[in-house]
């Protein structure tokens, strides 16, 4: 091969490495191309990633949030505050959709916690013109409402242009200063939609020109994350004011009820501050289901929650205690104040008029913490007491409870038979028991019935269980004498309500007695007649004695047996040592015993009956007691021919 040859070869082989080396260049160009790619690419990834790491993060704690049972409010300034300190914005904002008739606006509901917030608020409320509430945005038609009504998320690099059209008060140069100041290049609004209708929006102020779509698609699922928090509380709102809200009325509950007056008692007493108690009840329900259906009664009460509702101040707790029976604490009032709340109250449901019903009456009782009594029971029974004198006064009226008031002889008679009645104290059908304790229940009588009627014939009933030939109405013309006899001979009004009482309960005794010795038609013996003579003792002793409103009326029950001459029973005293309540019980059952006909004799007539009574003139009773009540039957004889 020739020298010219040889460097043929030479520069080709030079050419070859030069191209070799031109080819790995590229490569390694390309190579590191990628890499500079590779490695903006695992950056970007890496900020989303952990974007997404904090979008997650503050997620879990929303949600954390919605189910701590937390008020709705605190909620939404918890969602706030997380995505201005956690997702690296200036300021959140949420705001909900109002409509109050044709006005449309949004209101602030909730915000971040900040410098930004502070400086806002201060701005505004330092500006002269500003008089309107500093939560209400009115309704426009701008980006904000158009990203609610169109549901869709928008921003806007003209923030200036945004505040200026919801704050018209501020100057532009007020707003530039502001927003300057906080570095804000956009405003990003994410609408809120629960349960497919306009809830309200976030805005979103942001250091960021234009946001990202994945910052985007993040703030909708912020958005999603407001709609659960609003339906979840909304469903803890509802628990909750079902455990302390009556089903039917929507009034407060008596646990509720109890808790509140619980705490206003101990405030009341911190601070020396009185509060006072209305007890209402229903007048006549019982006879509003009979006549037209329970439906009706369902109206009637639903009448009066509306009544106390509107009547109610915000702080007064209007409750349903079951029934017809309410009550309202009201906070802070003391008694002039609350008689006067409560004759306004009532007034209120007379000029009810209910569906079929027609007008409903309610009578009111109203007690007083602190200037009546520091105990809540005590303040509770008053209140409850008051409301049942005005029953028994008439009805539909209102009653102020008073200390050192004494019941009346009817409310003392009706709950002595109330507890003899529930706690078995004498041998009774429970079926019987059931029907007369449901007889003195003062929430059933009606229009034509008085408390005197029920008690009359709860007696007549009690009686016939163990006496088949008592006669109806006879204790009501017992007592219609002895009131007439203890008048005349001008007996304290206290005496005369011991003794109206002891008319009712003094044979109670007789009802624990053997019914084969009382049904008996011979003659009894001396060992009956001796158990016979038990009575009044039982009555005193194992009938009566627990039940402390009697105490003062037991001595004339234990003596109405006891003779003049000492020859009566059980402890044979005689002369001035009888109470003459127990002398005229004795007098007048006798006399109305021997007017009536018994299963081993004749009724005598009311001429003989007198004769027998004449003949133990001095031995039973006094002679003028004797001679007045016969002057007083013989009258009544007169008027009734």
């Amino acid at each position: 091969m020739g020298m010219f040859s040889k460097i043929q070869n030479f520069i080709k082989r030079i050419n070859e490495v030069e191209n070799t080396i031109s080819f790995e260049k590229d490569n390694l160009l390309e190579i590191h191309e990628r890499n500079i790619f590779l490695e903006r690419e695992i950056d970007l990834r890496t900020k989303e990633l952990d974007q997404a790491n904090k979008t997650l993060v503050s997620l879990q704690n929303i949600w954390d949030m919605m189910n701590s049972s937390e008020p709705l409010t605190n909620v939404l300034e918890g969602v706030a505050e997380i995505i201005r300190n956690q997702l690296g914005y200036l300021h959140s904002t949420i705001l909900t959709y109002e409509e109050t008739g044709e006005e449309k606006y949004f209101y602030t509901k909730a915000f971040s916690k900040s410098d930004f917030a502070n400086d806002m608020k201060e701005l505004i409320l330092s500006n002269d013109d500003f008089e309107a509430d500093e939560k209400k945005m009115v309704f426009s038609n701008d980006l904000i409402t158009q990203a609610l009504m169109e549901n869709e998320i928008k921003y806007t690099q003209e923030v200036s242009k945004m505040l200026k059209l919801h704050f018209t008060f501020l100057s532009s140069e007020q707003i530039s200063k502001f927003i300057n100041k906080y570095e804000i290049q956009s405003l990003i609004i994410v609408p809120i939609y629960v349960q497919q209708k306009p809830f309200g929006v976030m805005l979103v102020y942001s250091p960021r020109k234009v946001p990202t779509n994945n910052e985007l698609n993040f703030l909708r699922l912020f958005g999603n994350q407001i709609e659960f928090a609003v339906i979840i509380a909304d469903l803890f709102a509802t628990v909750k004011k079902q455990s302390v809200t009556d089903p039917l009325t929507g009034l407060y509950n008596r646990r509720y009820f109890e808790e509140c007056i619980t705490k206003e008692a101990e405030r009341a007493i911190r601070l020396n501050q009185p509060f006072s108690l209305i007890s209402l009840d229903l007048d006549y329900l019982k006879k509003i289901n009979d006549t037209y259906g329970h439906q009706a009664g369902d109206t009637a009460i639903l009448t009066i929650a509306k009544v106390m509702k509107k009547n109610a101040r915000s702080i007064d707790i209007p409750t349903r205690f079951g029934g017809e029976e309410f009550s309202i604490l009201l906070s802070g009032v003391d008694s002039h104040g609350a008689v006067i709340a409560a004759e306004r109250l009532r007034m209120a449901i007379e000029m009810e008029n209910v569906p079929q019903v027609g007008q409903i009456t309610a009578s009111i009782g109203v007690a007083t913490f602190i200037e009546q009594t520091d105990r809540i029971d005590t303040l509770m029974e008053m209140a409850d007491q008051a409301m049942y004198q005005a029953k028994l006064e008439g009805r539909n009226k209102v009653v102020y409870a008073k200390p050192d008031q004494e019941k009346s002889w009817q409310e003392i008679a009706l709950d002595a038979f109330v507890d003899i009645l529930s706690k078995q104290r004498i041998p009774i059908k429970k079926e019987i028991s059931d029907e007369l304790i449901e007889k003195l229940d003062l929430r059933n009588l009606d229009r034509n019935t008085s408390l005197k009627d029920v008690l009359y014939s709860v007696v007549d009933a009690i009686t016939k269980t163990y006496n088949k030939n008592y006669t109806k109405g006879l204790t009501e013309e017992k007592m219609k004498m002895a009131n007439l006899l203890a008048q005349t001979l001008e007996l304290p009004e206290k005496e005369i309500n011991n003794l109206k009482v002891a008319i009712l309960l003094y044979d109670i005794g007789t009802a624990k007695l053997p019914k084969d010795i009382l049904r008996k038609k011979e003659p009894l013996t001396s060992a009956e007649r001796n158990i016979i003579k038990e009575h009044p003792t039982i009555a005193t002793h194992d009938i009566l004695k627990p039940i402390e409103e009697v105490k003062d009326v037991l001595p004339i029950i234990k003596s109405h047996h006891e003779n003049l001459d000492g020859s009566g029973y059980p402890n044979h005293i005689k002369g001035d040592s009888i109470p003459i309540s127990s002398q005229i019980i004795l007098l007048i059952d006798a006399y109305y015993a021997l007017i009536s006909k018994r299963p081993q004799r004749r009724a005598y007539s009311q001429t003989e009956a007198f004769d027998i009574i004449r003949k133990d003139i001095g031995r039973k009773w006094d002679e003028k007691l004797v001679e007045t009540f016969i002057s007083l039957v013989e009258d009544e004889t007169e008027e009734e021919e």
